[in-house]
């Protein structure tokens, strides 16, 4: 069996706390890492790599920062396949669905590689006689980044490339049961030629996560995951004195107005519900459909994702691949199991599924439950699984005011022709991101990722200009340089005026 180990200071650095944890195939069901699970010593032995790599990365040129990220990218897209396989291996997600991620993470380090335009700053000349005021960002020292299972190689790269970009050191602390990607990605930096302790990987549970959150070497933490540990991440490490960006869960809606393309509709649902086995943060799991939309779409729904092939992410005919573990296989398929009591109408069960050969896999199938109460549990938590839940409402303003009241506010989407209801929709809707006839409106890297209210603690989003600001501080620097035959000044004690 494999061990994987921690990367510290530009090297694998064995466990020392004798703590590991099990790395499954979710196809197979079979153990095939054990992965080390830091203590809080080899947390702070990362963190004092990076704080000893800061003192030179820091201060570095950013021809020198963006040279070693061209060739860093360079190297990502030779080694696509690679990380994609190990995605695949350790998530269970198809082999396409991991190389999409990989290209979604590529669009940071590109925007990373752009760092000079971002970090230019501002001057202002001749605010004053013969002063000038310029405006700057600096790098914060060393952050860190908590990153989840459903995208072990995108999240971390939506995160330290733009960080070491900026001047920072990183600390990254991965999922532990994926955790293969965060490592050849560390690996391929080094390769690139980035310092040794620039970058850092450390594996572990709660012990790790909450030693950074309390260090006072880490000046910002950066988290992507649910929203009770989003929140614990917030409190926790605001009140440790750093600065954080903490996106948590969500709860997508669509809505689907009567005049839509119902056909374009249930595929864009279909597609977004169930893609990834929905273990998405911005995966669609509740269809809003408006009037007469709701008999039809059902039934377009149901037509699609009974013929959804269900198979081992390698195999490239699958569709949608198995849950990461046993325990979370077994939630979701709660929330279909205790469905029909709750009021919801049961048109597909999921649960029970299993693939011929795998029969030990983390299997489950598509679910949709139609006419689901908004008290239901179905609908009111994140199930993070392939269960889609659909409501009706008689009119745009009952959809909208539906979505509203949830306490996510993720992303959310509305498919329709008619471009006033568009207009109202993306002004109205209380969400980070909105989708029109886009059932996934995950931004463009040089866009800022992020949701509201339950869905994100902290006041940035994720990459994007906000991410630059998040890991840089402003400074304003005021500068007089007077005339040699300008007479003394002599002493002035009134508040100082422009003039």
């Amino acid at each position: 069996m494999k061990t994987l180990d921690h990367w510290i200071d530009g090297k694998a650095v064995a466990g020392t706390s004798g703590a590991y944890g099990p790395v499954t195939d979710p196809a197979t069901g079979a153990q095939t890492t054990r992965v080390a699970l830091a203590s809080a010593e080899e947390v702070d032995a990362a963190v004092a790599a990076a704080r000893a790599a800061y003192a030179t990365w820091g201060t570095s040129s950013l021809a020198a920062r963006t040279s070693v990220l061209f060739r860093y990218r360079e190297l990502l897209v030779a080694h696509r396949e690679e990380i994609a396989r190990l995605i695949t291996a350790e998530h269970g997600k198809v082999h396409s669905d991991a190389l999409g991620e990989v290209a979604r993470g590529l669009e940071i380090v590109e925007l990373a590689c752009g760092i000079t335009t971002q970090l230019k700053g501002e001057l202002s000349t001749q605010v004053s006689n013969r002063v000038d005021v310029a405006a700057i960002r600096q790098p914060l020292g060393v952050v860190a980044g908590i990153t989840p299972f459903n995208f072990p190689a995108m999240v971390p790269m939506w995160m330290f490339p733009l960080a070491i970009a900026c001047g920072n050191t990183f600390v990254l602390k991965p999922s532990e049961k994926d955790p293969s990607a965060a490592n050849l990605l560390a690996s391929l930096a080094a390769e690139a030629g980035l310092p040794a302790g620039v970058l850092n990987v450390v594996h572990g549970d709660r012990a790790a996560v909450d030693r950074l959150l309390e260090h006072p070497d880490v000046a910002a933490v950066s988290f992507v995951g649910s929203t009770p540990v989003a929140r614990h991440i917030h409190a926790t490490a605001s009140a440790n004195g750093k600065r954080v960006q903490a996106l948590g869960g969500a709860k997508n809606h669509m809505l689907v107005l009567p005049d839509a393309d119902l056909d374009a509709a249930a595929d864009a649902a279909v597609s977004a519900a169930y893609g990834s086995a929905g273990e998405r943060c911005m995966a669609v799991s509740a269809v809003v459909a408006v009037g007469a939309a709701g008999d039809a779409l059902v039934e377009k729904i149901r037509e699609r994702a009974e013929k959804i092939r269900i198979g081992p992410g390698d195999d490239p005919a699958s569709e949608m691949g198995p849950l990461i573990t046993k325990a979370h296989r077994d939630k979701v398929a709660s929330y279909v199991r205790g469905a029909a009591e709750q009021g919801c109408e049961v048109v597909l069960d999921g649960t029970g599924h299993t693939v011929d050969g795998y029969e030990n896999g983390h299997w489950i199938g598509l679910s949709l439950l139609d006419k689901v109460p908004t008290g239901s549990d179905a609908y009111r938590d994140e199930i993070f699984g392939p269960v889609l839940c659909v409501l009706r409402a008689a009119t745009y303003e009952d959809g909208v005011a539906l979505i509203n009241a949830s306490p996510y506010g993720n992303g959310t989407a509305i498919f329709t022709r008619d471009g006033g209801a568009a207009r109202r929709f993306q002004l109205e809707a209380e969400a980070g991101m909105v989708g029109i006839n886009v059932p996934i409106p995950v931004p463009v890297g040089y866009h800022s990722f992020g949701g509201w209210k339950d869905s994100l603690f902290g006041d940035h989003h994720i990459y994007g200009n906000d991410g630059v600001h998040f890991y840089t501080r402003g400074k304003v620097v005021t500068t007089r340089w007077p005339d040699p035959a300008d007479a003394p000044a002599g002493v002035d004690l009134g508040f100082p005026r422009n003039h």
